[in-house]
Formats: structure tokens, C-alpha cells, sequence
């Protein structure tokens, strides 16, 4: 299917609990290897469709959107203010996640374009060791800027390191 095919609009308070469901799969997806088995067994659609309870509510400096095929969400992606002290940029780029089934079909730069503006100075965390991860971001005019981080995901140190573009 093609990328014409998809629907992007922003992320609605009744998306939560198919947010939740693409949400952990994308973890499963992603993470796999990267973190335990049993870390990941503990990801739990429900408690992630909670998460996404009130997200639509944010204000207006918090930019979401989903990717819609056939009325079913099979990706998203969000930016917002900067919630690092030494952030290199004043915005965020939060996440683009996308179910690897539909990846290399264009959905993921239209997420990213809906919710980041052209050429804006941004920055962003990504796992070291991301499959594919970086491609996506360096087309995109980002750089790896040296920073790393490490971070407690599913209760597991994970080292993430920036990206950021100017």
C-alpha cells in the first residue's frame, strides 16, 4: 500500500487504547534484543492506553499526529518544548514510532513532517544500537552530536544517544 493510502491527523483522546496496542507492539518491535524478554513481556497495551489517556490535551506547543490505513493506526509521532537543561535546540522531536510492517512506505516522514516544521532546529533520543534508526534522522538533516545518556526503560538501563540539527 502506498504512502497516499494513509490518513495523518492528530492524536485523539479515543485513540487511546489502539495507541496503546501500536504503542507496545512498536516496543516489542523495536526493543527486542535490546532489552530482556521478561522487560518486554511486561509491556502491557492497557497500561500504555493510559498513557495516551489525555495526550490530545497538551497545549498547542505539543505537536502529535497518527498514521491512519484503513481507519486502523499504525504509527506516531510527537515534538514538543525541550525537556533538557542543556537541550542543544528549543524544541524536541519526542518520538516516531511505526510498525515495522509499514516502514520504508513514506509513513514515517509524513509523521515526522506533521509534526516538525521544515528545517527547524530540533533534537532528539534514540537507543544506541537503533536498527535503522539513525538513516531515518541524518535524511532528515540530523547529526549525532556525541551526547549520550543512559536511561531506565522497562525497569533496564538502556544508553540512548542525540541527534540534533541546527
Amino acid at each position: 500500500m502506498e504512502a497516499t493510502d494513509v490518513l495523518i491527523r492528530p492524536i485523539r483522546d479515543v485513540d487511546a487504547e489502539a495507541m496503546g496496542r501500536v504503542h507496545a507492539q512498536v516496543w516489542h518491535e523495536t526493543y527486542d534484543g535490546m532489552v530482556s524478554r521478561a522487560a518486554l513481556e511486561a509491556v502491557s497495551p492497557r497500561r500504555l492506553a493510559d498513557l495516551w489517556t489525555h495526550y490530545a490535551q497538551r497545549g498547542p506547543e505539543h505537536r502529535h499526529a497518527a498514521a491512519l490505513v484503513n481507519g486502523e493506526i499504525v504509527g506516531f509521532a510527537a515534538s514538543g518544548p525541550a525537556r533538557d537543561a542543556d537541550a542543544p535546540a528549543e524544541r524536541e522531536l519526542y518520538f516516531v514510532y511505526l510498525l515495522d510492517s509499514w516502514h520504508r512506505k513514506g509513513i514515517g516522514r509524513r509523521l515526522f513532517d506533521a509534526v516538525v516544521d521544515d528545517g527547524e532546529p530540533l533534537y532528539g533520543w534514540i537507543a544506541k544500537g537503533y536498527p535503522g534508526g539513525t538513516g531515518f534522522y541524518e535524511k532528515r538533516g540530523f547529526v549525532l552530536d556525541g551526547a549520550e545518556r543512559d536511561e531506565t526503560f522497562l525497569g533496564e538501563t538502556l544508553t540512548e544517544v542525540r541527534f540534533s540539527r541546527g
